[in-house]
Order: C-alpha cells, then structure tokens, then sequence
C-alpha cells in the first residue's frame, strides 16, 4: 500500500470513529463489470453498475443522504464477500443489512418482495403486483424495478414482461441477460 493510500485509509477510519461519515464505499470487479458499493451506519444503501457512471451516482448520494462520503471498503467487505460467492455459484441469496433509504411507498414495497423470486427463477412484472396486493400496477413494479438502488441484492433482474422478454435493466439488458443465464447454469 502506498503512502497515499495508507493516509487515506487513515483518514477514512478516523472521520468514521468522529462520526463524520454519511457514506462509505468501494468499488468491485465482478464478471458482469465494475460495481460501486455504498453503505452508511444503517446498511448497504447503494449497489451500481459502471455504466451508471460512478461519479454520478455519489453525487446522489451526496444530495439524498449527505456530502460525507470517503471511499472506506470495511464496512463493505461482507457486502463484497457475499457478492463474490454469488458470481462463484457458491451463494443464491444475500444476508446483508440493507439501507432501504432511498426509496419509498410502492417503490419501496416492490422491492422488498423482490428477493421472495428464488434464485435461477422469474416472475412477471404481473406477477409482482399480484404479489403485492395490486394487480393493476404493472407499470408501477416496472418504475420500482427500474429505481431499485440494490440491483442484483434485490434481485430485479428476476423480473420479466408477461411475454417472457427481458424487459429494461438499470444494468443494461445484456447485464440482466448475464445475470439469468449465470442463475440457469446452477439450477
């Protein structure tokens, strides 16, 4: 580890002791790109694909939950850990303490229902808004879908059209493709 490296981490660990972080992140290779995983004092809050554009994205973060924001792996190693298990076969689902912050209402209650699809299925976006009580939401289990800041964590990419076509992905449709391949490779 370099100097620089050593002060920042340094820095970083003594704002989090002060508690003077709102954020802290890291960034992790994975087989379907490089992701960005945040997290504050509550849970991980934020996972995003590179094609979000990273800077973008904690700028948000900055503006929805606060301008402390360092890059501090620790409190994402368990985050990271389970998410390399994941693409290594070795895990079909995640226990990780989520920060479900930034989003709300019907948004929000989509998402929770998302991690009930099991691991190498799919449902509808028909299916999900029977699911949650709403048959006639079907555009709106698309928009929760579309804003969940927790892709593959909440697993959104288990979501098709009725028609059994992909459908959108914050990730990009060859992402979402990827991901319910690699799921069908285990089941």
């Amino acid at each position: 580890m370099s100097e620089l490296e050593t002060l920042k981490k340094k820095l970083a660990e003594q704002a989090a002791a002060a508690g003077l972080l709102d954020v802290s992140y890291r960034l992790l290779d994975t087989p379907v790109g490089s992701l960005l995983l945040a997290a504050t004092d509550a849970g991980v809050v934020r996972v995003a694909f590179a094609r979000e554009d990273f800077d973008t994205v904690l700028g948000s973060l900055a503006e929805k939950i606060g301008v402390r924001i360092l890059q501090r792996p620790a409190p994402l190693d368990a985050a990271a850990r389970q998410l390399d298990e994941y693409f290594a076969h070795q895990r079909t689902s995640f226990e990780l303490t989520l920060d479900h912050r930034l989003s709300s209402g019907y948004r929000l209650e989509v998402q929770l229902a998302l991690p009930s699809i099991g691991y190498g299925q799919t449902m509808s976006y028909r299916q999900i808004a029977e699911l949650t009580g709403r048959p006639a939401a079907v555009r709106a289990v698309g928009t929760a879908c579309a804003t969940n800041p927790l892709p593959i964590v909440v697993p959104c990419h288990r979501v098709l059209r009725s028609d059994g076509t992909l459908g959108g992905y914050l990730g990009g449709e060859d992402t979402k493709k990827v991901l319910l391949e690699f799921e069908q490779d285990l089941t």
